[in-house]
């Protein structure tokens, strides 16, 4: 995966993470379609966590080979 693809993806799990946070309502946390948007934050943060984790193995890995 290049590394523009990687960039575009965490771009768009951002975006994800912030239409999420405007479908919150902060008064019912747990209700609704907060709990929806709440999960989908946490998957956005996931993706991201993943994404960041994969571009250090290709860097380690490319040392590696060098």
């Amino acid at each position: 995966m290049s590394r523009t693809l990687t960039i575009i993806l965490i771009l768009s799990a951002l975006g994800l993470i912030v239409y999420n946070v405007t479908l919150i309502d902060f008064e019912n946390l747990l209700e609704g379609n907060s709990i929806i948007a709440l999960i989908g934050i946490m998957a956005s943060f996931c993706a991201i966590v993943l994404l960041l984790i994969f571009n250090a193995s290709k860097k380690v890995q490319k040392k590696i080979e060098d």
